[in-house]
């Protein structure tokens, strides 16, 4: 069976246009403005993932509520670090779990 998962490239310009509402001309703007990132078949044609699709949906919602594409980018800059950084969060806590399990538990403990 074929897989046909999110982020499998599998939506011509032209079929990812139509899904989204959004014309080819615009999806290409968003790929220069650094929004998108279609795959390129050895051809150079653009290939949209589901995952994609959606970030166009997400990139239509947000012009629809005033933004420019602009302050578009700005905002998946701002969820990029954002996500960095509670991922580094995540790594610090458990590097504090693991040493608080073994200094509780340790040969040296007091207990």
């Amino acid at each position: 069976m074929v897989d046909l998962g999110a982020d499998r490239a599998l939506f011509s310009i032209s079929v990812a246009a139509e899904v989204t509402g959004v014309n080819p001309q615009m999806l290409r703007v968003y790929e220069q403005k650094g929004l998108l990132e279609p795959h390129r078949t050895e051809g150079g044609t653009r290939r949209y993932s589901g995952q994609e699709l959606e970030l166009i949906g997400e990139i239509t919602t947000l012009l629809a509520a005033g933004l420019n594409l602009a302050g578009v980018e700005q905002v998946f800059r701002l969820r990029a670090e954002n996500l960095r950084l509670q991922r580094e969060v995540d790594r610090l806590r458990r590097r504090q779990s693991s040493a608080a399990t073994t200094d509780a538990g340790g040969p040296y403990s007091s207990g």
